[in-house]
C-alpha cells in the first residue's frame, strides 16, 4: 500500500485547512485498514493526531485537537481527510498519514504503512 499525503500549505492563525491522504497499490487500497494522522513539529518528535477505523464509524483524537480537527474517509476514493479548524502556530509541522490492519491506534509503531508527509505552516 502506498500513501500520498497532500493539501498542506500556509494558513493564518485561526484559519482552516483540509489535508488528504490517498491510498494506492496493486491489489490493496486499504479500504479495510484503519488509518491515522501523525505530525512532527520542528525540533520535536512525531506525535499522534487522529485515527479512524475502516468504516469511518470510530474515530480517535489526541486531546489537543478535539473539537478543532475532524478525521474522515471516503473508501470509494481510497482517501482519508483531516479537516483542521481554528489553527494556531503550535499546529505547524509535517503531517504524516499512516495505515494499519486492525483497529485505529495511537502508537506509531502499530502502523505498517506510511506516507511521505505534507507541510502545514500556521502564521501567527
Amino acid at each position: 500500500v502506498q500513501l500520498q499525503a497532500s493539501g498542506g500549505g500556509l494558513v493564518q492563525a485561526g484559519g482552516s485547512l483540509r489535508i488528504s491522504c490517498a491510498a494506492s497499490g496493486s491489489g490493496r487500497t486499504c479500504s479495510s485498514c484503519a488509518m491515522g494522522w501523525f505530525r512532527q513539529a520542528p525540533g520535536k518528535e512525531r506525535e499522534f493526531v487522529a485515527a479512524i477505523n475502516w468504516s469511518g464509524g470510530t474515530t480517535v483524537y489526541a486531546d489537543f485537537v478535539k473539537g478543532r480537527f475532524t478525521i474522515s474517509r471516503d473508501n470509494a476514493k481510497y482517501t482519508m481527510y483531516l479537516q483542521m479548524n481554528s489553527l494556531n502556530a503550535e499546529d505547524t509541522g509535517v503531517y504524516y498519514c499512516a495505515a494499519r490492519d486492525g483497529i485505529p491506534r495511537r502508537y506509531q509503531s502499530d502502523y505498517e504503512y506510511w506516507g511521505q508527509g505534507t507541510l502545514v505552516t500556521v502564521s501567527s
